[in-house]
């Protein structure tokens, strides 16, 4: 009874540190990624999704959900600023420029014209269709849309990208008995989510007319 009672005790720090650790650091993180487009912002959501998922506390899903929603939100508002300096500035800015070095001009084309046609639900699809984001935020640079439209049609995009990785995390943990598997199945289904698109692209390119 005894050695029971010390492993309750013992198991609520280590719930409850991981918590502590894994909110800021899913924020962080999320935010670099909506920064830097090179970190795997949505194989992040998933992971801590899987982790809460298998966790006692009663919020704890919903607290990824608001962590890493307000993260999305927080850093492509915080690079649709910078992209917006850059394009006052005579000289443009690095951060300008990593924004038109991740959009093709095949894909910016496309993104102009979807925007002009359906404006703001432009945003919530950029951010669920995999490599979309950036070629829609440059789109909207240089449509010259403020900042206040801009943060205004990109809020429900980060919500839906949120819950949608969410998801993700959410099945690969209700799969399997042990958190570490519903890490691995849930990065294979964002990995898989992310590639599949572009190689279906790549096989309809090179098929034979």
């Amino acid at each position: 009874m005894n050695w029971q009672f010390a492993a309750a005790v013992t198991a609520v720090p280590t719930e409850s540190t991981q918590q502590a650790l894994g909110y800021p650091s899913l924020f962080l993180l999320v935010l670099i990624g909506a920064l830097v487009p090179v970190v795997p912002t949505g194989a992040l959501v998933s992971s801590a999704a899987v982790v809460a998922f298998h966790q006692t506390a009663p919020f704890a899903l919903a607290l990824v959900f608001v962590t890493a929603s307000l993260a999305a939100f927080c850093g492509d508002a915080a690079l649709y600023w910078l992209g917006r300096r850059g394009m006052r500035s005579r000289n443009g800015s690095r951060w300008l420029e990593a924004i038109r070095s991740r959009a093709p001009e095949e894909r910016l084309t496309q993104a102009q014209e979807k925007l002009a046609d359906h404006g703001t639900t432009v945003l919530v699809l950029s951010r669920l269709v995999p490599a979309g984001r950036i070629p829609v935020m440059l789109a909207c640079l240089m449509a010259r849309w403020p900042l206040r439209r801009f943060v205004r049609g990109n809020f429900p995009a980060c919500l839906a990208w949120a819950l949608a990785y969410q998801l993700i995390g959410i099945l690969g943990g209700s799969l399997f008995p042990e958190p570490w598997e519903g890490v691995v199945a849930a990065i294979a289904l964002t990995v898989a989510v992310s590639v599949l698109p572009s190689l279906w692209r790549r096989v309809r390119g090179t098929r034979p007319a």
